[in-house]
């Protein structure tokens, strides 16, 4: 399988760094891992909500152009579809039989992601209805993929 995480904005703080540095090493034993950051857009001070679409979409635009056409996309999403680690576990196995064995996980930036991201998504999964930052997303969706992968192969982790 082959993984690719699309996130806006760039790691600055040393220790998501490292729990990013530490998942991504301990995912590929199971994956290939391509952690893409694209540049978050500059929100204008008192922002109201035409310019947060603007900022969306800048930063929609620089996420679809590192999405080929062949991959199969899911966004991180409040709205999305919540799981288990069990069901997200069930939910990859059945990409990798159903030959999307090149999957996008996309986590948008502090505003979400924009609408033509959105359209382009074949997935959308929740970690439920709380809002959290970014940059937790992005160990956080790691650390799930690699206990999917240890479901999978029923080895010791996940208990």
């Amino acid at each position: 399988m082959k993984i690719t995480l699309i996130t806006v904005g760039k790691l600055k703080e040393k220790y998501w760094i490292a729990a990013v540095k530490e998942y991504e090493k301990r995912l590929s034993g199971y994956a290939k891992v391509n952690l893409i950051e694209v540049a978050d857009e500059k929100e204008p001070n008192n922002a109201n909500s035409a310019d947060i679409e603007i900022v969306k979409n800048k930063e929609a635009e620089r996420i679809l152009s590192k999405i080929k056409d062949t991959q199969h996309v899911a966004t991180m999403e409040i709205e999305g579809t919540s799981y288990t680690s069990e069901g997200l576990a069930k939910e990859y196995e059945r990409w990798m039989n159903q030959g999307k064995s090149d999957v996008v996980f996309v986590i948008g930036g502090s505003n979400g992601i924009g609408d033509s991201v959105k359209q382009r998504s074949n997935q959308q999964i929740s970690f439920g209805k709380l809002t959290f930052p970014h940059q937790m997303m992005k160990v956080f969706l790691l650390e799930q993929l690699f206990r999917v992968n240890k479901i999978i192969k029923n080895e010791a982790y996940h208990r």
